[in-house]
């Protein structure tokens, strides 16, 4: 029989196994941040349309909704950036633990991303029926527990920009038509009789200039 040499099979290690759930995670935030921007122009647009119609509290709910998402996503990129660089550390085995359960928080937080990736949920802040006024309160309690008071003063300095917006738009313009200019010609032709008139009173005195030697 022929000699046959065989290489074990490396033992997938926990560390080799982060960096995979880490990779997974990334690529799936990537894909996340790529189809959320249509909804969170829709969640604006919303807002706007409220403020309009002079609705403020909505306008002011679709923008927290919408700060929401913006920070669920940026908190998860900058806590994944943080899981790389601890895995990359020599000594994995001092951060195994707080490696591990970092991912699973982030594996969660997707998960809630991934729920609020729903553009039926969007419009829904439009629903003025009962269970679409019910399902209003409820994003609103849960947002009360979820956006600090530094994002709350962004939100209302973002409402008030767009009112501002508004209110320039209800301005009138200035009409783009020139105002006719004088034209030298008629200045001149205006300025001919006066000089007609005068010449008699310049004959005038003239000739009593030359009447005054003979009389004296």
């Amino acid at each position: 029989m022929g000699n046959y040499s065989s290489r074990p099979n490396r033992k997938i290690t926990k560390h080799d196994r982060a960096i995979l759930d880490m990779k997974l995670q990334r690529d799936t935030l990537q894909q996340y941040q790529r189809r959320i921007q249509v909804i969170l122009d829709r969640e604006r647009e919303i807002a706007r349309q409220c403020l309009e119609r002079g609705d403020k509290e909505r306008a002011l709910l679709a923008l927290r909704k919408r700060k929401y998402k913006v920070q669920l996503l940026s908190k998860t990129d900058s806590q994944l950036e943080t899981l790389e660089r601890l895995t990359q550390s020599i000594e994995f085995a001092l951060v195994e633990k707080d490696v591990l359960f970092g991912l699973q928080q982030g594996s969660q937080v997707l998960k809630e991303i991934n729920r609020e990736m729903s553009m039926d949920k969007v419009e829904r802040l439009l629903d003025e029926s009962a269970d679409g006024i019910a399902y209003q309160n409820e994003v609103s309690q849960m947002l009360a527990d979820s956006i600090t008071n530094a994002e709350e003063a962004e939100i209302e300095e973002e409402l008030e920009a767009m009112r501002r917006e508004e209110l320039v738009k209800t301005i009138p313009t200035a009409p783009e038509t020139e105002l006719p200019q004088a034209q030298p010609e008629a200045a001149e032709e205006e300025a001919e009789p006066e000089e007609e008139a005068e010449e008699p009173a310049r004959q005038a005195s003239k000739a009593r200039n030359r009447a005054e030697p003979l009389l004296a």
